[in-house]
């Protein structure tokens, strides 16, 4: 039987300007960590600044779809090979941050327990909004290992307990939100052809419409595809339900909190700039949730949905 390894990196409470202490576990799923050591990353202040640079050019783009929700740009239009000049220089300065002397315990150890073929779940324990929205998938340590995968973790975390009702098959609540500029019939085509499932679709609900089906039904997957954005704090994010109104997390609390209680285990978003949606998702204790971090042409979206 092939044993997934778990990786975790705790970041404790710092910034750019004094550094992060880092605690590295090693170990298998659903076991307990059998290494752990302590590193530090370095303060480093020009890090931000050169993903804030990358970010500008990138999100000034000529998107065929301008996702709702972010600023219009009066500056010239990006190039393409600008942004990827841009994006290299912030890809050298995150490898060469993460190749520091007093972060050297940490990339020791994990060289020392984990083959370059063994299946590996890493998961970034932290808080800090930008340390989330850094391209981890690009730090050259990752990529030596093509059988590791990336996901963020909230710092504080409960367990939830439920009792799930078996069935058979996995149930799905799609919520196809405002399709303007975007390609939502694509998204219904794919999910209607998942195997042993039973899809029950919302187009453009209403507020009331949503929260309902939350509330009278037990579902194991949340399904959106439409638009989405994040403040730019990253507290806070937004979906856009129907051509009229939008919703935060906070205000379907509730509702589900009860559909994490009855059984709902992962959520996805297929939308732009979802990360402050992960944050405040976080509170419900969801168990997995899938979102893109900044935001994407209709064509990248849906090339993702039908790999998901």
């Amino acid at each position: 039987m092939t044993v997934t390894k778990l990786v975790v990196l705790k970041f404790g409470k710092g910034s750019f300007e004094t550094g992060f202490p880092v605690t590295l576990q090693i170990g298998e799923e659903n076991s307990r960590p059998e290494s752990e050591v302590i590193g530090e990353l370095p303060p480093e202040r020009e890090l931000p600044l050169n993903f804030n640079c990358w970010q500008g050019i990138y999100r000034n783009l000529d998107f065929a779809a301008r996702p709702k929700g972010l600023p219009k740009q009066k500056l010239l239009i990006s190039n393409d090979r600008e942004c990827i000049e841009v994006a290299q220089q912030l890809r050298d300065r995150f490898n060469y941050w993460l190749q520091s002397e007093s972060f050297r315990p940490i990339r020791e150890k994990w060289l020392e327990k984990l083959q370059t073929s063994d299946i590996i779940r890493v998961i970034l324990q932290t808080q800090d909004y930008q340390l989330q929205k850094l391209p981890w998938h690009l730090w050259e340590l990752i990529e030596r290992y093509p059988n590791a995968e990336i996901a963020f973790s909230a710092a504080i975390y409960e367990k939830v307990n439920f009792s799930p009702i078996s069935t058979a098959n996995v149930k799905i609540l799609a919520l196809l939100g405002d399709s303007s500029g975007v390609d939502i019939a694509t998204d219904r085509l794919l999910l209607e052809q998942l195997p042993n499932t039973e899809i029950h679709f919302l187009v453009e609900p209403s507020c009331e419409d949503l929260t309902d089906n939350l509330w009278q039904q037990n579902w194991d997957i949340l399904f959106f595809a439409g638009h989405s954005s994040s403040q730019s704090t990253g507290e806070t994010g937004q979906i856009y339900i129907n051509q009229t109104e939008s919703l935060t997390i906070s205000q379907l609390k509730y509702a589900l909190k009860q559909a994490v209680e009855r059984g709902l285990r992962l959520a996805i978003f297929n939308s732009c700039d979802g990360l402050g949606l992960a944050r405040e998702f976080a509170s419900l204790q969801i168990p997995q949730l899938i979102v893109m971090r900044e935001p994407v042409p209709d064509r990248v979206a849906r090339t993702c949905k039908a790999f998901t």
